[in-house]
């Protein structure tokens, strides 16, 4: 039985499958050409991460197929409901990631909190010759412990996020309409700390965070969760991270948030249009930029493999 990872499984998801008796496949296959090499290889199998797209087309014209698999959280990228509909399994990872998407985002505040991500742009350009005013322009940090953080979808990585936000002495605010109270397990020095999080409506996150962290699928109607009206009704100087889906924010609704004010800083994994983000977002002095690398640790891939190999292994064995 032969599986297609098209965009790449982790070594120890590669052994975990050819122990089991499955042929790995890791050669990178253009999308143009995914249906004939499907057919003449008579894939069952096919992994995907955010690159590679499985569509109706290539629903269709694979009867080989058994299962998609996508090598981290959002499907946004494969027709799940048409697959489904024509007896194919989909499959993806919604545990795998969560540690370290809450880490990067983590890693986003603090640099949108001090100013690092602008810092490392300049220093290696003018650090030698205009270091009295860089460290002038970079003197107005602000601390995370205290602050509100607002978290959109509180599901694993949300959840995760909170853990972190906690540790770092933040108040937490979520919103989420399919739980109404989450109880946050932290392990601190061996110990274990339970903190109950109840939700809040989006009104209140919006009204009362100074940052605010998105976590959720991009909506069936393809609108934006955060837009013109969802920045009006921001505090001041919010401060804005994204690794969710690059389209749950109105990305021409960010710039004039910023340049308004009403957005002091913001920070983005994922972008509209990726791979091709825009050129207004990339130059933007006031945005932290990182390339959809939310999931991408060695510690990630690794659970990915590993969950997917589970998830295969188990298909075939019932």
């Amino acid at each position: 039985m032969k599986i297609l990872a098209n965009d790449g499984i982790s070594a120890s998801g590669i052994n975990q499958l050819e122990n089991s008796g499955f042929e790995v496949i890791t050669e990178k296959v253009n999308q143009s050409d995914l249906i004939e090499f499907i057919n003449n290889q008579k894939i069952e199998v096919i992994l995907v991460r955010s690159a590679t797209q499985i569509r109706k087309d290539i629903i269709d014209n694979c009867s080989s197929i058994k299962i998609i698999g996508r090598g981290g959280v959002g499907m946004d990228n494969i027709d799940v409901n048409y697959a489904k509909e024509k007896g194919i399994e989909v499959i993806n990872t919604p545990a795998a990631s969560s540690q370290s998407v809450a880490e990067l985002v983590m890693a986003h505040l603090f640099s949108i909190s001090r100013f690092v991500f602008d810092s490392n742009r300049n220093m290696p350009k003018n650090g030698e010759s205009d270091f009295k005013t860089l460290k002038k322009k970079y003197a107005k940090g602000i601390e995370l412990r205290g602050k509100t953080i607002g978290i959109i979808g509180f599901g694993r990585i949300g959840q995760f996020t909170a853990k972190y936000a906690l540790g770092a002495g933040m108040n937490v605010k979520a919103f989420d309409p399919f739980m109404k109270k989450v109880v946050i397990d932290i392990e601190i020095a061996h110990q274990k700390i339970q903190v109950p999080i109840e939700t809040c409506s989006m009104n209140e996150l919006l009204t009362t965070s100074d940052f605010i962290s998105l976590h959720v699928p991009m909506p069936e109607d393809g609108k934006p969760v955060l837009g013109a009206t969802e920045f009006e009704a921001m505090k001041n100087g919010v401060r804005i991270v994204n690794a969710a889906r690059g389209g749950v924010v109105d990305e021409d609704a960010l710039i004039k948030a910023i340049s308004s004010n009403k957005v002091s800083f913001a920070a983005l994994d994922v972008f509209v249009g990726e791979p091709n983000p825009s050129t207004e977002i990339l130059n933007n002095e006031n945005i932290s930029l990182t390339p959809h690398i939310g999931a991408a640790t060695g510690e990630a891939q690794d659970r990915i493999g590993i969950e997917l190999a589970d998830k295969i292994i188990n298909f075939y064995n019932q």
